[in-house]
């Protein structure tokens, strides 16, 4: 059986506990690497290859989250919508449908509006 280097990696990222804690925790809401680390039981550096792993798949997207006074801090959202991994005629696939991507002008007009 052969598959692309994607296919792999996202069957490695799956199999790792960290990574699914991650994409589950962020299924719904962005969280930052301390809370992440926190619902995880992670180290910040354990949690910090993990989404940027994640991020390189495309499985997950890193959001700036800007508090007053102008710091600001990384968010991570899952981008898993849905995974299927199918074995059909000796062949493993995997399909991934994927959350649809905030644009930069709707998260502009959504802070505009707190404002």
């Amino acid at each position: 059986m052969s598959e692309d280097i994607q296919s792999s990696e996202i069957y490695s990222l799956l199999d790792d506990e960290y990574a699914r804690a991650i994409l589950t925790s962020t299924s719904t809401t962005g969280k930052s690497a301390k809370e992440l680390s926190d619902e995880c039981d992670a180290s910040l550096p354990t949690i910090y290859r993990r989404t940027q792993r994640l991020i390189e798949c495309g499985l997950l997207e890193e959001q700036t989250q800007i508090e007053d006074g102008g710091h600001h801090y990384s968010v991570y959202k899952a981008r898993l919508k849905r995974l299927t991994i199918e074995l059909e005629n000796d062949t493993l696939t995997i399909d991934i449908e994927e959350q649809p991507t905030e644009k930069m002008a709707d998260r502009f007009t959504e802070m505009w509006g707190e404002i």
